[in-house]
């Protein structure tokens, strides 16, 4: 029988509590894995904007970004492990902590995540959270792979859960592994988180990953 981790536990697991996992990622591998450049697309907007971006890692993208963004926008990294590259300045807060913990001050017109919900136990309580932040013309861009979601038993939940992603209103593309969705929200979902399973091995990245439980 497969054991299933609550969050807390799963966090202190090797496959999530790992900081040379992801982590040095630069500004290109933000376009290519999102499809986007998150700087033009901030850079297009009026007024001050905030980008929060979880899962940061080292957070070199976002000092890479800062230069271009100074002034235009307030970069916010969010990591579990917190081992940043850097030190944070006038323009990069860096925290460490959970996004289904901590959550934002204000409103935020960006959010990226770039393959850190691989690594989180209740995906979907993530989305929600994520969604909950945005601005009312936000923008919420990250890798998820549905595969990883599964009904108690084991099995994927499919179709069931794609339709209650485009329900809520999120864009899912299974062949790029992208969902995103625009404008704030609070989504409904008719899965019970039942646990994570840190031990299904690697995903489509080619690294371990965590499987999400639901009862439906």
């Amino acid at each position: 029988m497969t054991e299933l981790l609550d969050d807390a536990s799963l966090e202190q697991t090797a496959v999530v509590a790992n900081s040379a996992m992801n982590r040095d990622r630069r500004l290109p591998a933000y376009r290519r894995e999102l499809g986007f450049d998150p700087v033009d697309w901030l850079l297009t907007r009026p007024g001050p904007q905030r980008w929060l971006d979880i899962g940061c890692g080292s957070a070199h993208a976002l000092f890479e970004a800062a230069p271009a963004l100074s002034g235009k926008a307030r970069i916010v990294g969010l990591d579990l492990v917190g081992y940043f590259g850097g030190s944070p300045g006038d323009d990069v807060e860096l925290v460490t902590g959970s996004v289904l913990t901590w959550q934002p001050d204000e409103p935020v017109d960006l959010i990226t995540s770039v393959h850190a919900l691989h690594y989180v136990g209740d995906k979907l309580a993530a989305l929600a959270r994520m969604s909950s932040w945005l601005t009312a013309d936000g923008r919420l861009a990250a890798n998820f792979d549905a595969s990883a979601l599964r009904a108690a038993d084991g099995s994927p939940l499919g179709r069931r859960l794609t339709s209650a992603l485009r329900h809520n209103g999120f864009e899912y593309n299974p062949r790029t592994h992208r969902i995103a969705r625009t404008g704030n929200a609070l989504p409904h979902w008719d899965f019970r988180y039942a646990g994570a399973d840190a031990h299904v091995g690697p995903n489509y990245t080619g690294q371990d990953a965590v499987a999400s439980h639901y009862r439906l």
